[in-house]
């Protein structure tokens, strides 16, 4: 009778850590990560989470980027179709750029609403791509669009797991951690950083695919102008590449030296205080809560300076 009670207590020990270590999950080191990222915009992705994209392809990992609307009144001086296939071609090339795929879904730009329709959607991107890791917006940002789009990306984090919601896709069925991007914003709470990522390394990755965002860093999107156009040399492809560079090496030592605590955490005191380009993260309330040790699997970058 014992040894019997022993054997099942085995067989069901090593079934909860077969649970627990789902093939195909981010614990399994032999197998590429699978990241996937929702802006509301064609820019919003690629400005939040270039660095990163470049770390992890370099390692092999695979990247999705998706906009979420279509960009077409993302612009000073054009619109409609003509201006979202250019959005559209814009982050193709950023993709390629980055060894990332992109998709632009056909929802018109300043539109994106939190509807049963958008949320399959969502979902079904998800699982198609067997997530292990999904970022978007938080839910409180100054743009609509960044807010619903935030809203539909949390509300999936349930919803990817249920087989019978969109059973058209294979639901998810591993540990699937969902992040939000950094913002300024805090009503009605501030961005609290989770992980910092050293991006000093790959910074001229990130500026050289933003660099084919065009109609947005070089003329201004909506808010641009002819005379944004001349301040940014939007004429000279050299000169102002140059000009972005330091735009952006400058907003990241900001958003660095403003969390640097939380740079130090992960790189200790001497490397942390070094680090003068980050990108940081807030780990979602809903979905997998990861541990450090699993947070250091999904972003491999530490000690690989």
């Amino acid at each position: 009778m014992r040894l019997k009670q022993t054997v099942a207590y085995r067989i069901l020990f090593l079934s909860t850590i077969v649970s627990w270590v789902a093939p195909g999950s981010f614990a399994d080191d032999a197998r590429p990560l699978k990241i996937i990222a929702f802006g509301a915009h064609p820019d919003d992705v690629e400005f939040q989470l270039g660095g990163c994209a470049a770390k992890w392809v370099e390692q092999g990992h695979k990247v999705k980027f998706v906009s979420v609307t279509n960009g077409d009144i993302g612009h000073w001086n054009m619109a409609g179709a003509p201006l979202a296939r250019r959005r559209t071609a814009e982050v193709q090339e950023a993709a390629k750029r980055l060894g990332i795929e992109v998709e632009v879904l056909d929802i018109h730009d300043g539109e994106i609403m939190p509807t049963l329709a958008n949320r399959k959607t969502i979902a079904r991107l998800i699982r198609d791509w067997q997530a292990d890791l999904v970022f978007s917006h938080r839910p409180n940002d100054y743009h609509p669009d960044h807010r619903n789009c935030g809203l539909l990306v949390r509300d999936a984090a349930f919803m990817v797991t249920v087989p019978f919601y969109v059973p058209d896709t294979p639901h998810i069925e591993h540990d699937t951690v969902f992040m939000y991007f950094y913002d300024r914003f805090t009503k009605p709470y501030p961005f609290q950083p989770d992980i910092a990522v050293s991006i000093d390394d790959v910074l001229d990755k990130k500026v050289h695919a933003i660099d084919a965002l065009e109609s947005q860093v070089y003329e201004g999107g909506a808010s641009g102008s002819e005379e944004f156009m001349r301040e940014h040399h939007a004429g000279d492809p050299i000169a102002r590449k140059v000009a972005l560079a330091e735009k952006w090496s400058q907003r990241h030592q900001t958003i660095t030296d403003k969390y640097r605590d939380t740079v130090i955490e992960w790189y200790g005191e001497d490397r942390g205080q070094d680090i003068k380009h980050a990108e940081l993260f807030e780990i979602c309330e809903y979905g997998h809560q990861p541990t450090k040790e699993e947070l250091r699997r999904l972003f491999p970058f530490f000690g690989n300076e």
